[in-house]
């Protein structure tokens, strides 16, 4: 009997090495990050990062603080990894700056058209990730990155350019072709929040 029951302690105290440990990182938003690439980086998922940020939306800004939980496995040979899992809550802080309204001529644009890569200039994936709100902008009227308010759209980020997108003319991204098509062409406010 005290055999089979110090046995059940060995199995036991083996079965806590082996599994998963999660680790909390913090990292720092750069130009060109997205959700999607980051929580591939950490092996999590963009709905863990979201979730444990309090994010409402998958819209990220260059400079955004974000805590990360990164799935590492424990060690095979039976070692115990000394890890402390510290949990961090840390919000997200952008210092306080007067927002700018100007009037534009809005249309609308998919991914989906033919030669389209649904990469924007900011390195947004729009294929992957078709409820993303960006608009297209001139970079000289609207700063690539800034976060804004389109009446009519939502808040979005300015992360995409085109061609034909000149002066005070955006255009909104909207996954599906017929929905952009009846958006037609709109005279519309937009708030520049930073």
């Amino acid at each position: 009997m005290f055999k089979k029951l110090i046995a059940l302690f060995a199995v036991a105290a083996l079965s806590g090495t082996i599994g998963a440990n999660v680790d909390a990182a913090e990292i720092t938003v750069k130009k060109g990050d997205t959700l999607w690439d980051i929580a591939k980086v950490h092996k999590t998922t963009v709905h863990k990062i979201k979730k444990k940020n309090h994010l409402s939306s998958s819209v990220i800004h260059p400079g955004d603080i974000l805590t990360v939980d990164s799935n590492k496995k424990a060690s095979k040979h039976g070692k115990k990894k000394k890890h402390v899992t510290k949990k961090k809550h840390v919000k997200i802080k952008r210092a306080v700056k007067k927002s700018k309204v100007i009037a534009v001529k809005a249309t609308a644009y998919t991914a989906q058209c033919k030669g389209c890569s649904g990469i924007t200039a900011t390195g947004i994936n729009l294929k992957s990730n078709p409820k993303a709100k960006v608009i297209s902008v001139d970079p000289n009227v609207i700063p690539l990155g800034s976060k804004v308010y389109v009446e009519g759209y939502g808040y979005a980020v300015a992360g995409d350019t085109g061609g034909a997108i000149k002066g005070h003319h955006i255009d909104v991204f909207i996954p599906s072709k017929t929905k952009a098509i009846n958006w037609g062409r709109k005279h519309v406010n937009v708030t520049i929040m930073n």
